[in-house]
Parts: structure tokens; C-alpha cells; sequence
């Protein structure tokens, strides 16, 4: 097929590099423009781009398409068979939806309608799920709302962050893809409509996602500290400073006699209550202003008094 790509994250990589090798014309490739980064901030490459680079692809980097006209004559004069949209993190206009002959495919990183939104891996580990997957679908004008094209499963492992799911989600992804086009092609798929009164969310993060409420479960706070790698992390209080958390493991459930948010130290262990008397062990952590360091170090460097307490 003719196709245009829309695409920006690392998590979308995959998919365009699977369309050229599976010889379809990526005619275009449209990013994110260049961004400041790092310290220097100066200004980068999305992934997307990087790879486009690489391929010797053609690239448009709009600031904005709803009403770029220049940017709507180049499309049309391309008059793709489908756009594919993979985390491009624009809202495809209609005039765009209208365009290709296969409409626009996007792959969306949940078994929608679950986790609707720009998060789904993050939310999906920091909910506890224990499955999750990738959708194929047909962009309509809502979020995340359109027809459901393919759908795969994948089990999401005990101690699973969101850096270690993504780029196997992202593999899977770009098989998914191929699949949706080929089905599209023979059609062979239906789409079908989703079963909306049985969506979850999964908004934008921001840092106060990553405020630990020590009333939850350690279970919970675990899944939370795992779904929010490598930001926003998890952190908390002590003595009126933030403390991060860098490693952190739920205890066996038992009944704690710590309360929540209670410390406590267990054969040079550091442990914190949390909800429902259960316990959670701090590895490694880095208090505001210092290094990050070891439980161990902690303990031996902080001297804790008697009912101390983090949050």
C-alpha cells in the first residue's frame, strides 16, 4: 500500500521499520518537530525521525495540521491507501480521517476500550492488570473511540515496569500492524464497534501521580512504582524533605504492627507500613538534595528515632 506515517516515540519505531520491510511505500513520515532536550537543550530528534533518517524516508514535522493548508495539499497530493498512526501525539483532524481509501489505522498500546488515552502501558502495570495487548483500530474524531480492528494479549510479569513492557508491546505492535493492513486489504477483517460503557482511562502523568498515599496496599504502591518508570517515579516525605523511591518490593502479606507510613528497620532491612497492615521493603532511595543511596546507607546515615513516619 501507499501509506503515510504518523508517528513520534521510540514505541512507534518498530512499526515503521516493519512497513518498509514489508515493502509497503511509506511516502511519508510525519514527527513531532525538533525538541529541546537535556541539559544543554538543545534541540533533538524524535525517535520516529532518527529512523526515518536512517530509512531515507521523506519527512514533514507540521507544528500544527488542523488547518495547515500547505501540509493538506502535500497529504493530498500523496493520496494515500491508509495512514498509520502510532503515539504521533496530534488530534488527526477530520479532513485526514476523510483522505485515505483504508481510513486511519492506529495502534494503541491496551485491550481497548480499556485504558483510553495517552498512558495505557503506564496505567494498565499501575493497576494491577496482569494482561494487557495492543489494538489495532479505526481513528474516528474521539479519543481512542474508534472501531476495533485486531486485537493480541500479552501477560504482563510480577515485577514488569513500563521501560521493560513497552518495547515487547512495541515488537508486537508492528506485527499487528502488517496484520491489520493484509486483513484490510483481503478484507478479511470487520471492525467492530467498541463496547464504550466498559472503558477505563488513562490520562496524561504529572508528578503528583507519583506521591505515594501510604493507606494503599503495598501491593498497590508496587504496581503504581512500577507502572510510573522512569518518571514520574515514586516519592514521598521525610523530615520535611522529598524522598524518592528507587527500588522498593511488597513484603509477604502478613499482619504489620507499623502504621501507615511507619518505618521501621528489620535485620538492616528498611520497612514502611503501608494499608491493610501490610509492609513494604525500600531498597534504594535518594532524599532531596543528596545522593542516591542504599537502605543500608540510609539507616546507618539518618539514625531513625522511634515512630518516625515518611509521607
Amino acid at each position: 500500500m501507499k501509506l503515510v506515517f504518523c508517528g513520534t516515540p521510540q514505541f512507534a519505531v518498530p512499526t515503521l521499520d516493519a512497513l518498509v520491510r514489508a515493502n509497503h511505500q511509506v511516502s511519508l513520515v510525519v514527527t513531532q518537530p525538533d525538541r529541546p532536550k537535556g541539559r544543554g537543550m538543545e534541540l533533538a530528534a524524535s525517535p520516529v525521525k532518527q529512523k526515518a533518517v536512517e530509512l531515507g524516508l521523506p519527512i514533514a514535522q507540521p507544528e500544527k495540521i488542523k488547518n495547515n493548508t500547505e501540509f493538506r495539499a502535500q497529504l493530498e497530493q500523496i493520496a494515500p491507501d491508509c495512514i498509520i498512526v502510532v503515539g504521533y501525539g496530534r488530534i488527526i483532524p477530520r479532513w485526514m480521517l476523510e483522505l485515505p481509501r483504508f481510513g486511519n489505522i492506529n495502534l494503541h498500546a491496551s485491550l481497548l476500550p480499556k485504558y483510553r488515552g495517552a498512558a495505557p502501558i503506564q496505567w494498565a502495570i499501575a493497576s494491577g492488570e496482569t494482561v494487557t495487548g495492543n489494538t489495532t483500530m479505526l481513528l474516528n474524531e474521539g479519543l481512542d473511540t474508534g472501531d476495533v480492528l485486531v486485537q493480541r494479549e500479552m501477560k504482563i510479569d510480577p515485577d514488569a515496569t513500563s521501560v521493560t513492557l513497552a518495547p515487547p508491546l512495541a515488537a508486537m505492535g508492528a506485527e499487528l500492524v502488517i496484520e491489520t493492513l493484509d486483513g484490510l486489504e483481503h478484507d478479511l477483517i470487520v471492525p467492530i464497534p467498541q463496547e464504550h460503557e466498559h472503558h477505563t482511562l488513562a490520562p496524561i502523568l504529572t508528578k503528583e501521580d507519583a506521591r505515594i498515599s501510604w493507606s494503599r496496599t503495598a501491593q498497590e504502591i508496587y504496581n503504581r512504582y512500577r507502572g510510573f518508570q522512569p518518571w514520574p517515579g515514586a516519592f514521598t516525605s521525610f523530615r520535611g524533605k522529598q524522598l524518592s523511591l528507587h527500588a522498593v518490593r511488597p513484603l509477604p502479606s502478613g499482619e504489620s504492627v507499623l502504621t501507615e507510613g511507619g518505618l521501621a528497620i528489620e535485620c538492616e532491612r528498611l520497612i514502611a507500613g503501608c494499608g491493610q497492615g501490610s509492609a513494604l521493603e525500600i531498597l534504594e532511595l535518594q532524599l532531596e538534595g543528596k545522593k542516591r543511596m542504599s537502605a543500608r546507607d540510609f539507616i546507618n546515615g539518618y539514625q531513625l528515632k522511634a515512630g518516625e513516619k515518611l509521607g
